[in-house]
């Protein structure tokens, strides 16, 4: 093997090297019985970041309008406690946030396709220390999900 070809893929990942040696990993949530495009396939990152920047920005509207000081300093702080209620609430209930319904994105449960609250509680207050959240298995989906039992899907 030549050296330049070890190195590229070291740098390429554990993926790469599997793909190589001919492992086949299908499409990101074929092990889940997903779809690989169109509704009920795997929301791709780009969505998911999208409507988490709208969520934030309402929760930081809201903090704002409702809870600061007059300064703006309180806003960080409840802004991530309004959004860990937003996420529940919502996510619980119908499945997405105002974020992830603008962008066509939805929750479900794994194995009956439907979040109940406490695994909404369970993947929000994951989400809301971020760690888990940037922290990825093959599928896409973050440790947060895992951990829950749900994965995003489009709509």
């Amino acid at each position: 093997m030549d050296k330049r070809q070890a190195i590229g893929s070291w740098l390429s990942g554990p993926r790469a090297a599997m793909e190589e040696a001919g492992a086949d990993f299908g499409h990101p949530g074929e092990q889940l019985g997903l779809p690989q495009q169109g509704p009920g396939s795997i929301a791709r990152p780009g969505r998911r970041l999208g409507a988490l920047a709208v969520d934030w920005g309402l929760c930081m509207l809201i903090a704002y309008g409702l809870i600061t000081d007059g300064y703006g300093q309180a806003t960080g702080n409840w802004a991530l406690l309004i959004f860990l209620a937003l996420s529940v609430l919502t996510v619980g209930t119908i499945g997405s946030t105002p974020g992830k319904r603008l962008f066509g994105l939805r929750v479900i449960a794994v194995d009956t396709k439907t979040v109940n609250p406490v695994r909404a509680l369970v993947r929000s207050v994951l989400l809301c220390l971020a760690i888990p959240a940037l922290i990825w298995d093959r599928d896409g989906r973050g440790l947060h999900d895992r951990l829950a039992g749900t994965v995003e899907v489009r709509i």
